[in-house]
């Protein structure tokens, strides 16, 4: 009798154990282009630990931000709908911040939250800093971190425990260890952590010399174009690629910290950016609100949606489920992110609640989903320039409209062109012979901005 009852009693744990909630944890980096990743053919950049995650789980080689830009991006990262639709199309300028503009809206940490997560953000936040849009009010039951756009990459000064306060060394390492200290208080519950580091944006440095040391004898590859200065373009590219070290350095502490305390086997891990870089490509530096970059000095904005600034790394490792070396051509956006993430963690999506995006969750259990014929974006810069752009794109075109402005709309053939260096719609003659494909493009960009209401859908017509 005894042996039936430890018999049953053993089972019935197993079986408890089996079902437990996988853990999630979120690591976002702020301005890393897709070609900044080992994974993704960089052999000149020090990325092992990013280069983990897509080998112990999947890479997906088609990934975009809606947005090429922080605000923007990170709040459709959040809610799984469109820049236009939250009212935050570009970076939130302090002056925006302190007239009130701020995150609204239903966020997947609410929605883990209120299934039974424990949750927390450690690092940039940058989608408002009034109370009502204070990570806390969204989410997280804890915050440690920056609330405006950036702070120092060493010593910096960080809310801790809801009071200001200048932290010593640099940034990264204090992150993973201000997360690594939460998980040690809150890992025997399910959790959802997201890491959101302010590296590489601008400026990349100080960083340590431990990841400075990975290129000290490297002479980077660049672009070249007409006035570039390319001694400086290779010393800021060295720059670049040591602040992404500091954070894979760090990545690597946190996957340490993962398997030392038994909780890597339930813990999905899901590694990405806000959005692309260009970093000289296109003669452009930075992302989708970039300058024109020639004689060593800065030009005028060139606002922007070349794959450049709106391909993102994507990595996600899911033990048990996602095979190593999985690579997923699937198209996929950042707004995906809401429906996926209570995919994987098989939670109901909240009804009544309309958001956009696809749950990619059957793909990563390696089943087939109705094919992805296109993705969108937008961007409104009017923060110290002014464009209305609006993009459709397939596999094999991208379309990129820029309202209120005349001879500069673009159309690229991604198969034949993927460097988006010859801009279809420049001549007559290119424009004639993809008067077609351009008709076809139009009419989706128009069905898209009807869907989510898009304020320039009367300047369609």
């Amino acid at each position: 009798m005894y042996r039936i009852y430890f018999l049953g009693l053993f089972f019935f744990c197993t079986t408890v154990w089996s079902q437990q909630p996988y853990n999630l944890i979120t690591i976002v980096t702020d301005d890393q282009g897709r070609w900044a990743m080992g994974a993704y053919g960089n052999e000149e950049i020090h990325t092992p630990n990013m280069d983990r995650i897509a080998d112990e789980g999947a890479i997906f080689s088609n990934a975009i931000t809606v947005s090429p830009v922080c605000s923007p991006s990170r709040a459709s990262f959040l809610t799984g709908l469109y820049p236009t639709q939250l009212g935050i199309t570009d970076w939130i300028s302090p002056a925006e911040a302190e007239e009130g503009l701020g995150l609204t809206g239903t966020t997947w940490p609410q929605v883990l939250q209120q299934n039974g997560y424990q949750t927390a953000l450690f690092g940039k936040w940058h989608l408002g800093t009034k109370e009502e849009f204070h990570p806390t009010q969204l989410g997280y039951d804890h915050f440690e971190g920056f609330l405006a756009g950036g702070t120092k990459p060493m010593d910096s000064v960080l809310e801790v425990n809801g009071e200001t306060k200048k932290i010593d060394g640099p940034l990264p390492d204090y992150l993973v260890t201000a997360t690594t200290a939460w998980l040690d208080r809150n890992k025997s519950k399910p959790f959802a952590v997201s890491l959101h580091f302010r590296a590489p944006h601008l400026p990349y440095g100080p960083v340590p010399e431990s990841d400075t040391a990975h290129y000290t004898t490297l002479d980077p590859t660049v672009p070249s174009f007409p006035g570039a200065d390319i001694a400086k373009l290779k010393k800021s590219t060295k720059g670049y690629y040591a602040s992404i070290s500091s954070i894979d350095r760090n990545i690597g502490r946190l996957l340490d910290y993962l398997d030392k305390n038994s909780l890597a086997k339930n813990t999905i891990v899901i590694f990405t950016s806000d959005h692309g870089y260009n970093e000289g490509r296109h003669s452009v530096n930075t992302k989708g609100n970039g300058h024109w970059i020639a004689g060593g000095v800065r030009g005028p904005k060139r606002p922007n949606m070349w794959d450049t600034s709106v391909t993102i790394p994507l990595a996600i490792r899911w033990p048990g489920t996602i095979k190593a070396n999985t690579e997923i051509d699937f198209p996929t956006t950042n707004l995906d992110t809401f429906k996926m993430v209570l995919g994987i963690l098989n939670i109901a999506m909240p009804e009544n609640l309309k958001i956009y995006g696809r749950d990619l969750s059957p793909v990563l259990r390696g089943k087939r989903i109705p094919p992805r014929k296109m993705t969108f974006g937008q961007y409104d810069l009017h923060n110290n320039g002014l464009a209305y752009l609006r993009m459709v794109r397939t596999d094999e075109y991208k379309y990129v409209r820029h309202f209120h402005s005349r001879m500069q709309d673009e159309m690229y053939d991604m198969k034949a062109d993927p460097e988006e260096k010859t801009n279809l719609l420049r001549s007559q003659k290119g424009r004639e012979r993809n008067e077609q494909v351009l008709l076809i493009m139009k009419a989706q960009m128009r069905d898209w901005m009807e869907k989510i209401d898009d304020p320039l859908l009367k300047d369609l017509y």
